[in-house]
């Protein structure tokens, strides 16, 4: 009787994982807000950007160098940040195969990791504006509009 249980309790479990949808919490998604966040950390990245350069055109004291490294780690934690949201909130739960645009968002994802990536590795505005370019082009093709929202930088 104990067995035939704990075998009946396994397999229940193993069907929950393997009909599972979304990771925990499940059925609190707030897309919009992702999108946003994904903005702010690309304005991070572009005020980083700028204030390598900054410092770097101005010579490199001890506190220079100090805050040289702290800028460099924000833009690379912020770059990080938009991969992590594309890969796990949107790749593993909301692009969903049977989407009749589901080629085009994925395209549009992997643009914009791509591009994150770029950003992370340069000082270049124009790395920064490519990613917020992707952020947008991701929400046409998840969302089927255009953008209601602003960025400002």
């Amino acid at each position: 009787m104990l067995r035939s249980s704990l075998v009946a309790l396994l397999a229940g479990l193993a069907c929950t994982t393997a009909f599972a949808h979304c990771q925990v919490p499940c059925g609190i998604f707030d897309d919009q807000m992702r999108f946003q966040q994904m903005l702010e950390d690309e304005t991070t990245i572009a005020k980083a950007q700028l204030q390598i350069e900054e410092i770097v055109a101005g010579g490199l004291s001890g506190q220079a160098a100090n805050q040289l490294g702290r800028w460099v780690m924000t833009k690379e934690e912020h770059a990080e940040k938009i991969q992590e949201t594309v890969g796990s909130y949107f790749l593993a739960q909301r692009i969903k195969a049977d989407n009749p645009r589901y080629v085009e968002q994925l395209k549009a994802a992997h643009a914009v990791i791509t591009t994150a990536m770029k950003a992370k590795q340069s000082t270049d505005p124009a790395t920064a504006k490519a990613l917020e370019t992707a952020i947008f082009d991701l929400y046409r093709a998840y969302e089927g509009k255009e953008p209601a929202f602003e960025h400002k930088h």
